[in-house]
Protein backbone atom coordinates (compact mmCIF):
# COMPACT_ATOMS: atom_id res chain seq x y z
CA UNK A 1 0.00 0.00 0.00
CA UNK A 2 2.11 3.27 -1.21
CA UNK A 3 1.14 6.72 -0.03
CA UNK A 4 -0.54 7.90 -3.16
CA UNK A 5 -3.48 10.41 -2.80
CA UNK A 6 -4.22 9.96 -6.14
CA UNK A 7 -5.00 6.16 -6.02
CA UNK A 8 -7.42 7.48 -2.35
CA UNK A 9 -8.89 9.86 -4.36
CA UNK A 10 -9.54 7.08 -7.40
CA UNK A 11 -10.55 4.44 -4.76
CA UNK A 12 -12.22 6.27 -1.90
CA UNK A 13 -13.59 9.52 -4.28
CA UNK A 14 -16.16 11.04 -2.26
CA UNK A 15 -15.44 10.29 1.25
CA UNK A 16 -14.40 12.88 3.67
CA UNK A 17 -10.31 13.31 3.99
CA UNK A 18 -10.33 16.63 6.06
CA UNK A 19 -12.32 18.69 8.14
CA UNK A 20 -11.83 22.93 8.37
CA UNK A 21 -12.77 23.35 11.32
CA UNK A 22 -11.39 26.95 11.73
CA UNK A 23 -13.32 29.66 12.59
CA UNK A 24 -13.99 31.70 9.29
CA UNK A 25 -13.58 34.83 10.89
CA UNK A 26 -10.34 34.97 14.08
CA UNK A 27 -12.38 37.85 15.40
CA UNK A 28 -15.22 35.31 16.34
CA UNK A 29 -16.78 34.24 19.54
CA UNK A 30 -14.87 31.07 21.29
CA UNK A 31 -15.74 27.74 20.54
CA UNK A 32 -17.03 28.74 17.12
CA UNK A 33 -16.18 26.30 14.31
CA UNK A 34 -16.37 26.00 10.92
CA UNK A 35 -17.04 22.61 8.70
CA UNK A 36 -15.49 22.81 5.54
CA UNK A 37 -15.49 19.37 4.25
CA UNK A 38 -12.42 17.92 1.45
CA UNK A 39 -12.91 15.22 0.10
CA UNK A 40 -10.02 12.77 -0.84
CA UNK A 41 -10.73 13.98 -4.54
CA UNK A 42 -10.94 17.59 -3.63
CA UNK A 43 -7.76 17.39 -1.89
CA UNK A 44 -5.90 15.37 -5.00
CA UNK A 45 -7.42 18.37 -7.13
CA UNK A 46 -6.12 20.68 -4.81
CA UNK A 47 -2.27 19.02 -4.79
CA UNK A 48 -2.39 18.76 -8.42
CA UNK A 49 -2.48 22.17 -9.20
CA UNK A 50 0.18 23.22 -6.63
CA UNK A 51 2.63 20.77 -7.74
CA UNK A 52 1.62 22.08 -11.51
CA UNK A 53 2.53 25.90 -10.21
CA UNK A 54 5.30 24.93 -7.93
CA UNK A 55 6.17 23.56 -11.69
CA UNK A 56 5.72 26.53 -13.43
CA UNK A 57 8.29 28.62 -10.89
CA UNK A 58 11.24 25.89 -11.96
CA UNK A 59 10.46 23.21 -8.62
CA UNK A 60 12.06 19.95 -9.98
CA UNK A 61 12.82 16.81 -8.37
CA UNK A 62 15.23 17.02 -5.44
CA UNK A 63 14.33 20.81 -4.74
CA UNK A 64 13.54 21.76 -0.93
CA UNK A 65 10.36 23.33 -0.52
CA UNK A 66 9.51 25.32 2.78
CA UNK A 67 6.12 26.49 4.68
CA UNK A 68 5.12 28.90 6.78
CA UNK A 69 1.72 28.31 8.00
CA UNK A 70 -0.89 27.37 10.64
CA UNK A 71 -2.86 24.16 10.00
CA UNK A 72 -4.53 24.58 6.67
CA UNK A 73 -5.98 22.03 4.34
CA UNK A 74 -3.75 23.82 1.70
CA UNK A 75 -0.62 22.52 4.25
CA UNK A 76 -1.52 18.92 3.69
CA UNK A 77 -2.09 19.35 -0.05
CA UNK A 78 1.18 20.90 -0.58
CA UNK A 79 3.25 17.88 0.83
CA UNK A 80 1.14 15.51 -1.76
CA UNK A 81 2.43 17.96 -4.41
CA UNK A 82 5.87 17.87 -3.56
CA UNK A 83 5.73 13.94 -3.22
CA UNK A 84 4.21 14.25 -6.58
CA UNK A 85 7.28 16.14 -7.74
CA UNK A 86 10.17 14.51 -6.01
CA UNK A 87 10.83 17.53 -4.00
CA UNK A 88 11.13 17.91 -0.20
CA UNK A 89 8.25 18.98 1.60
CA UNK A 90 9.93 21.06 4.82
CA UNK A 91 6.83 22.82 6.68
CA UNK A 92 8.12 25.31 9.63
CA UNK A 93 6.27 26.22 12.92
CA UNK A 94 4.22 28.84 13.24
CA UNK A 95 5.51 29.12 16.19
CA UNK A 96 8.86 30.49 15.42
CA UNK A 97 9.25 34.34 15.76
CA UNK A 98 10.83 36.84 12.74
CA UNK A 99 14.31 36.60 14.84
CA UNK A 100 14.77 32.94 14.17
CA UNK A 101 12.75 31.87 11.14
CA UNK A 102 15.89 32.56 9.35
CA UNK A 103 17.87 30.06 10.56
CA UNK A 104 16.28 26.92 9.21
CA UNK A 105 15.68 28.56 6.26
CA UNK A 106 19.88 29.64 5.60
CA UNK A 107 20.41 25.61 6.38
CA UNK A 108 17.67 24.20 3.72
CA UNK A 109 18.36 26.50 1.37
CA UNK A 110 14.59 25.95 -0.23
CA UNK A 111 13.79 26.40 -3.95
CA UNK A 112 10.97 28.41 -2.87
CA UNK A 113 8.79 29.24 0.42
CA UNK A 114 5.09 28.96 0.45
CA UNK A 115 3.50 31.29 2.97
CA UNK A 116 0.13 32.02 4.86
CA UNK A 117 -0.57 35.49 3.89
CA UNK A 118 -2.34 35.92 7.96
CA UNK A 119 1.19 35.08 9.41
CA UNK A 120 2.35 38.17 8.61
CA UNK A 121 5.22 38.83 10.97
CA UNK A 122 6.84 35.94 10.32
CA UNK A 123 5.78 36.06 6.54
CA UNK A 124 7.76 39.66 6.20
CA UNK A 125 10.75 38.24 8.00
CA UNK A 126 10.89 35.15 5.23
CA UNK A 127 14.01 37.08 3.09
CA UNK A 128 14.16 34.80 0.20
CA UNK A 129 14.71 35.44 -3.66
CA UNK A 130 10.88 33.01 -4.20
CA UNK A 131 8.47 33.57 -1.80
CA UNK A 132 4.98 32.71 -3.10
CA UNK A 133 1.33 33.22 -1.20
CA UNK A 134 -0.71 30.07 -0.85
CA UNK A 135 -3.77 32.02 -2.74
CA UNK A 136 -1.45 33.15 -6.03
CA UNK A 137 0.08 29.25 -5.67
CA UNK A 138 -3.25 28.39 -6.09
CA UNK A 139 -4.79 30.17 -8.32
CA UNK A 140 -1.60 30.03 -10.94
CA UNK A 141 -1.75 26.76 -10.93
CA UNK A 142 -3.04 24.15 -14.19
CA UNK A 143 -4.02 20.96 -12.81
CA UNK A 144 -2.85 17.73 -14.53
CA UNK A 145 1.15 17.75 -14.74
CA UNK A 146 2.15 14.36 -16.29
CA UNK A 147 4.15 13.17 -13.71
CA UNK A 148 4.21 9.56 -12.68
CA UNK A 149 3.70 8.77 -8.90
CA UNK A 150 5.41 5.51 -8.84
CA UNK A 151 8.60 7.27 -10.92
CA UNK A 152 9.14 9.64 -8.71
CA UNK A 153 9.06 7.45 -5.71
CA UNK A 154 12.08 5.33 -7.80
CA UNK A 155 14.02 8.73 -8.51
CA UNK A 156 13.55 9.78 -4.95
CA UNK A 157 15.09 6.19 -3.55
CA UNK A 158 17.95 6.19 -5.93
CA UNK A 159 19.23 9.95 -5.39
CA UNK A 160 18.37 9.75 -1.68
CA UNK A 161 16.40 12.95 -1.86
CA UNK A 162 14.17 12.76 1.19
CA UNK A 163 10.73 13.56 1.42
CA UNK A 164 10.13 15.60 4.70
CA UNK A 165 12.09 17.66 7.06
CA UNK A 166 11.43 18.61 9.54
CA UNK A 167 12.79 20.78 12.53
CA UNK A 168 12.60 20.88 16.41
CA UNK A 169 9.31 22.32 17.64
CA UNK A 170 9.68 25.52 19.80
CA UNK A 171 6.52 24.24 21.54
CA UNK A 172 8.09 20.93 22.52
CA UNK A 173 9.38 22.11 25.53
CA UNK A 174 5.86 20.88 27.32
CA UNK A 175 6.07 17.55 25.89
CA UNK A 176 8.43 15.26 27.48
CA UNK A 177 11.22 15.20 24.55
CA UNK A 178 14.17 15.98 26.60
CA UNK A 179 16.07 19.03 26.26
CA UNK A 180 14.76 22.24 24.72
CA UNK A 181 14.33 22.10 21.01
CA UNK A 182 17.09 23.64 18.83
CA UNK A 183 15.60 25.50 15.79
CA UNK A 184 19.04 24.26 13.77
CA UNK A 185 18.41 20.35 14.36
CA UNK A 186 16.28 18.71 11.55
CA UNK A 187 15.88 15.40 10.93
CA UNK A 188 14.41 13.92 7.53
CA UNK A 189 12.40 11.39 6.35
CA UNK A 190 12.26 9.36 2.91
CA UNK A 191 9.22 8.31 1.36
CA UNK A 192 9.80 4.66 2.88
CA UNK A 193 10.52 5.94 6.23
CA UNK A 194 6.56 8.06 5.62
CA UNK A 195 5.14 5.18 5.37
CA UNK A 196 6.82 3.06 7.60
CA UNK A 197 5.40 5.65 10.26
CA UNK A 198 2.44 5.72 9.19
CA UNK A 199 1.91 1.65 8.96
CA UNK A 200 2.98 1.43 12.51
CA UNK A 201 1.18 3.72 13.84
CA UNK A 202 -2.21 2.43 11.55
CA UNK A 203 -1.56 -1.40 12.82
CA UNK A 204 -0.54 -0.54 16.48
CA UNK A 205 -3.96 1.34 17.30
CA UNK A 206 -5.82 -0.18 14.54
CA UNK A 207 -7.16 3.01 12.68
CA UNK A 208 -9.10 2.87 9.98
CA UNK A 209 -11.71 4.79 7.46
CA UNK A 210 -14.36 5.27 10.24
CA UNK A 211 -12.33 6.88 12.55
CA UNK A 212 -11.84 11.09 12.59
CA UNK A 213 -9.83 12.51 14.97
CA UNK A 214 -8.97 16.33 15.52
CA UNK A 215 -5.28 17.60 14.89
CA UNK A 216 -4.13 18.71 18.02
CA UNK A 217 -0.31 19.69 17.57
CA UNK A 218 1.58 21.49 14.39
CA UNK A 219 1.65 20.07 10.81
CA UNK A 220 5.20 21.20 11.32
CA UNK A 221 5.76 18.85 14.35
CA UNK A 222 7.28 14.98 13.92
CA UNK A 223 3.81 13.92 15.94
CA UNK A 224 1.67 16.16 14.72
CA UNK A 225 2.31 15.21 10.70
CA UNK A 226 3.95 11.29 11.24
CA UNK A 227 1.81 10.43 14.39
CA UNK A 228 -1.81 11.88 13.84
CA UNK A 229 -2.46 13.91 10.02
CA UNK A 230 -0.78 11.08 7.46
CA UNK A 231 -1.27 7.71 9.16
CA UNK A 232 -5.11 8.98 9.56
CA UNK A 233 -5.77 9.73 5.59
CA UNK A 234 -3.42 6.92 4.92
CA UNK A 235 -6.21 5.10 6.56
CA UNK A 236 -8.85 6.16 4.80
CA UNK A 237 -9.71 8.14 8.02
CA UNK A 238 -11.10 11.51 8.42
CA UNK A 239 -8.47 14.88 9.83
CA UNK A 240 -10.39 17.92 11.65
CA UNK A 241 -7.97 21.10 11.29
CA UNK A 242 -8.57 23.84 13.16
CA UNK A 243 -5.47 26.59 12.90
CA UNK A 244 -4.19 25.93 16.14
CA UNK A 245 -5.18 24.29 19.35
CA UNK A 246 -7.75 25.81 21.36
CA UNK A 247 -9.56 23.07 23.54
CA UNK A 248 -12.76 24.82 23.43
CA UNK A 249 -13.01 24.25 19.83
CA UNK A 250 -11.74 21.31 19.88
CA UNK A 251 -14.85 19.90 21.83
CA UNK A 252 -17.01 21.78 20.34
CA UNK A 253 -15.98 19.68 17.09
CA UNK A 254 -15.79 16.33 18.96
CA UNK A 255 -19.99 17.15 19.96
CA UNK A 256 -20.16 18.20 16.20
CA UNK A 257 -18.51 15.56 14.12
CA UNK A 258 -17.65 11.62 14.99
CA UNK A 259 -14.84 11.64 16.34
CA UNK A 260 -13.60 8.85 17.76
CA UNK A 261 -9.73 9.38 19.16
CA UNK A 262 -7.48 12.06 20.28
CA UNK A 263 -3.87 11.98 19.51
CA UNK A 264 -2.11 14.86 22.21
CA UNK A 265 0.76 15.95 24.09
CA UNK A 266 0.17 16.38 28.01
CA UNK A 267 -0.96 20.07 27.61
CA UNK A 268 -3.21 19.38 24.77
CA UNK A 269 -4.87 16.58 26.93
CA UNK A 270 -4.21 18.44 30.28
CA UNK A 271 -6.42 21.22 28.88
CA UNK A 272 -9.48 19.33 27.64
CA UNK A 273 -10.12 17.54 30.72
CA UNK A 274 -9.86 20.78 32.69
CA UNK A 275 -12.29 22.46 30.38
CA UNK A 276 -15.79 23.44 31.62
CA UNK A 277 -17.47 21.41 28.65
CA UNK A 278 -14.97 17.83 28.87
CA UNK A 279 -18.12 15.83 29.18
CA UNK A 280 -17.61 16.30 25.25
CA UNK A 281 -15.25 13.90 26.01
CA UNK A 282 -17.45 11.10 26.39
CA UNK A 283 -17.79 10.21 22.90
CA UNK A 284 -14.16 9.25 22.23
CA UNK A 285 -13.35 5.51 22.10
CA UNK A 286 -9.53 5.94 22.90
CA UNK A 287 -7.01 8.70 23.52
CA UNK A 288 -3.22 8.99 22.95
CA UNK A 289 -0.83 10.58 25.17
CA UNK A 290 2.71 11.30 25.06
CA UNK A 291 4.50 10.07 27.56
CA UNK A 292 3.24 8.54 30.81
CA UNK A 293 0.36 11.00 31.34
CA UNK A 294 -0.72 12.82 34.78
CA UNK A 295 -2.99 10.20 36.91
CA UNK A 296 -5.33 12.98 37.46
CA UNK A 297 -5.49 13.65 33.49
CA UNK A 298 -5.92 10.06 32.86
CA UNK A 299 -9.08 9.71 35.56
CA UNK A 300 -10.55 12.48 33.69
CA UNK A 301 -11.13 10.18 30.86
CA UNK A 302 -11.68 7.18 32.37
CA UNK A 303 -14.22 8.49 34.54
CA UNK A 304 -15.93 9.22 30.88
CA UNK A 305 -15.34 5.87 29.99
CA UNK A 306 -12.52 6.62 27.42
CA UNK A 307 -9.12 4.67 27.94
CA UNK A 308 -6.18 6.65 27.70
CA UNK A 309 -3.23 4.58 25.91
CA UNK A 310 0.68 6.31 26.75
CA UNK A 311 3.45 6.55 24.06
CA UNK A 312 6.68 7.79 23.38
CA UNK A 313 9.22 9.40 20.49
CA UNK A 314 11.62 11.86 19.36
CA UNK A 315 12.40 13.58 16.80
CA UNK A 316 13.97 11.14 14.44
CA UNK A 317 11.50 8.62 15.51
CA UNK A 318 8.01 10.23 16.43
CA UNK A 319 6.17 6.96 17.63
CA UNK A 320 8.77 4.17 18.77
CA UNK A 321 7.11 3.02 21.61
CA UNK A 322 3.36 2.63 22.46
CA UNK A 323 -0.04 0.62 24.38
CA UNK A 324 -1.86 -0.61 22.09
CA UNK A 325 -5.91 0.38 22.21
CA UNK A 326 -8.79 0.29 20.03
CA UNK A 327 -7.74 -3.19 18.34
CA UNK A 328 -4.40 -2.85 17.38
CA UNK A 329 -0.86 -4.74 18.19
CA UNK A 330 2.46 -4.46 19.58
CA UNK A 331 5.58 -4.26 18.04
CA UNK A 332 8.00 -6.81 18.28
CA UNK A 333 6.25 -8.39 20.51
CA UNK A 334 3.20 -8.81 19.05
CA UNK A 335 0.86 -7.52 22.08
CA UNK A 336 -2.77 -7.55 21.39
CA UNK A 337 -4.53 -5.36 22.45
CA UNK A 338 -6.04 -5.80 25.79
CA UNK A 339 -3.68 -8.31 26.82
CA UNK A 340 -2.79 -8.84 30.64
CA UNK A 341 0.92 -8.72 29.38
CA UNK A 342 0.48 -5.59 28.27
CA UNK A 343 1.29 -2.20 30.35
CA UNK A 344 -1.39 -1.24 32.98
CA UNK A 345 -2.69 2.19 32.34
CA UNK A 346 -1.55 4.53 34.78
CA UNK A 347 1.37 2.63 35.64
CA UNK A 348 3.88 4.84 34.06
CA UNK A 349 4.32 2.46 31.25
CA UNK A 350 4.61 3.26 27.25
CA UNK A 351 4.28 -0.03 26.14
CA UNK A 352 6.53 -1.85 23.41
CA UNK A 353 8.21 -0.92 20.07
CA UNK A 354 5.71 -0.26 17.39
CA UNK A 355 5.60 -2.59 14.38
CA UNK A 356 8.82 -2.09 12.49
CA UNK A 357 10.48 -0.23 15.34
CA UNK A 358 13.86 -1.84 16.92
CA UNK A 359 15.04 -0.79 20.36
CA UNK A 360 17.60 -1.44 22.36
CA UNK A 361 18.75 0.36 25.75
CA UNK A 362 22.76 0.95 26.26
CA UNK A 363 24.60 1.73 29.85
CA UNK A 364 28.17 2.50 29.90
CA UNK A 365 28.58 1.61 26.02
CA UNK A 366 27.08 -1.52 26.39
CA UNK A 367 23.45 -3.06 25.31
CA UNK A 368 21.80 -3.75 28.47
CA UNK A 369 20.01 -7.36 27.76
CA UNK A 370 17.03 -8.64 29.53
CA UNK A 371 15.65 -6.23 32.41
CA UNK A 372 17.43 -3.07 33.25
CA UNK A 373 17.68 0.56 32.75
CA UNK A 374 19.75 2.80 29.75
CA UNK A 375 19.77 5.36 27.33
CA UNK A 376 16.62 4.05 24.76
CA UNK A 377 18.07 4.06 21.26
CA UNK A 378 15.81 3.15 18.13
CA UNK A 379 16.57 1.33 14.27
CA UNK A 380 14.16 0.51 11.60
CA UNK A 381 12.53 1.54 8.23
CA UNK A 382 10.48 4.09 10.49
CA UNK A 383 13.55 6.20 11.62
CA UNK A 384 14.77 9.42 10.05
CA UNK A 385 17.37 8.64 7.81
CA UNK A 386 19.52 11.30 9.16
CA UNK A 387 20.16 14.54 10.46
CA UNK A 388 20.20 17.87 8.56
CA UNK A 389 22.93 18.00 6.37
CA UNK A 390 23.78 14.21 6.61
CA UNK A 391 25.19 12.80 3.67
CA UNK A 392 24.42 9.73 4.97
CA UNK A 393 21.62 7.69 2.69
CA UNK A 394 21.92 4.70 4.83
CA UNK A 395 21.26 6.44 8.22
CA UNK A 396 17.67 4.48 8.79
CA UNK A 397 19.65 1.26 9.25
CA UNK A 398 22.02 2.86 11.79
CA UNK A 399 21.14 2.87 15.91
CA UNK A 400 19.72 6.54 16.64
CA UNK A 401 20.37 7.86 20.32
CA UNK A 402 17.43 9.36 21.96
CA UNK A 403 19.01 11.04 24.34
CA UNK A 404 16.20 9.79 26.98
CA UNK A 405 16.94 7.06 30.01
CA UNK A 406 14.18 3.95 30.27
CA UNK A 407 13.30 0.96 32.29
CA UNK A 408 12.30 -2.07 30.98
CA UNK A 409 10.90 -4.57 32.71
CA UNK A 410 10.95 -9.08 32.49
CA UNK A 411 8.16 -8.58 30.00
CA UNK A 412 9.91 -6.47 27.81
CA UNK A 413 7.66 -2.90 28.83
CA UNK A 414 9.10 -0.18 28.46
CA UNK A 415 9.23 3.05 31.28
CA UNK A 416 10.55 6.06 30.97
CA UNK A 417 12.46 7.32 33.54
CA UNK A 418 13.54 10.44 33.16
CA UNK A 419 9.80 11.58 32.74
CA UNK A 420 8.35 9.67 36.27
CA UNK A 421 9.55 13.43 38.42
CA UNK A 422 8.08 15.23 35.20
CA UNK A 423 4.31 13.78 36.39
CA UNK A 424 4.72 13.78 39.40
CA UNK A 425 5.76 17.38 39.88
CA UNK A 426 2.43 18.22 37.44
CA UNK A 427 0.32 16.30 39.96
CA UNK A 428 1.59 18.39 42.86
CA UNK A 429 1.02 21.56 40.90
CA UNK A 430 -2.27 20.96 40.50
Amino acid sequence: MTFSLDARAAHWGDRTAVVDVSEARRDEEAETIDRDRYSYAELAAIADRFAASLADRDVDAGDTVCVVSRNRVRVLALFFACRRLGATFAPLSHRLTPKTVSRPLERLEPAIVVTESAQRDLTRAVQHAKTVAFDELGRSGEAGTDLDSATDLESRSTDGTPLVTLHDDPGGTDSNRGADPDPDAAVTFSERAVEANCRAVVTTWGLGRADCTPLLLPLSAPDGLLRTALPALYSGGTLLLDRAFDPGDTLEAIRREPVTVLVGRRAELRDLAANDDADALGALEWVVGEGPVSEEVRNAFLERGVPVAGAYGCPACPTALAQPVGGGIGGDTEVEAGSTTETEPGDGGVGHPLFDCRVRLVADDSVVEGAGEGRLEVAGPMVADGASGSDDAEAATDWVATGDRFRRDEDGRYYPVDFEDDVAGAVDES
